[in-house]
């Protein structure tokens, strides 16, 4: 195994990131289709520089997605709130459904472990066992890709409540000046 990193998801229910202390805050309906106005109006608030050409806004809709279908189940009478900071330097969110929680996330944990050891030892072989992540509750469209695209966007961690209803997520992002990185 090389020196990559491999990222992991937290539980840790006193964990910094999710201080909801001066941060904004949004509570939609667990409406599928409308989570794209819902990103947008969290979004919004971004400054220019993080916006990244539409990943921030991405990641954003993939939270609130997971929330709705996976946690809420899509009940509509079910809420999603949102709490959300930016500025030029980093970008963090909260984002809590209404459901029982990732019960799998030990699981999803160890599978994206394997999955980058594969990816690192280039054993492709190996690594088609672990390219979708599915649970009993899975459907058609899923397969853990968001939580891998998680893991590499949200690259200061990803923390999980204990219960496994809250996600909290940051990004850092580079400093530039004169359009050239600093840092």
């Amino acid at each position: 195994m090389s020196d990559t990193e491999i990222k992991e998801i937290f539980i840790d229910d006193n964990h910094e990131f999710l201080n909801q202390q001066g941060m904004f805050y949004k509570e939609f309906p667990s409406d599928y289709r409308q989570i794209r106005y819902f990103t947008l109006l969290v979004v919004q608030k971004a400054p220019p520089e993080i916006k990244e050409i539409n990943l921030l806004e991405q990641q954003v809709s993939e939270l609130i997605k997971n929330a709705v279908k996976h946690g809420n189940k899509n009940d509509i009478n079910k809420k999603v709130k949102v709490w959300y900071l930016f500025d030029k330097e980093s970008a963090r969110l909260i984002v809590e459904d209404e459901g029982e929680g990732f019960k799998e996330l030990e699981k999803w944990n160890e599978f994206n472990r394997k999955r980058t050891e594969c990816f690192v030892n280039q054993d492709f072989e190996n690594m088609a066992t672990y390219v979708s992540f599915r649970t009993k509750e899975s459907d058609d469209n899923d397969g853990g890709n968001a939580l891998f695209a998680a893991v590499e966007y949200w690259n200061d961690g990803v923390v999980f409540t204990n219960k496994k209803n809250c996600i909290a997520v940051k990004k850092k992002f580079p400093q530039k000046r004169h359009g050239v990185e600093i840092g």
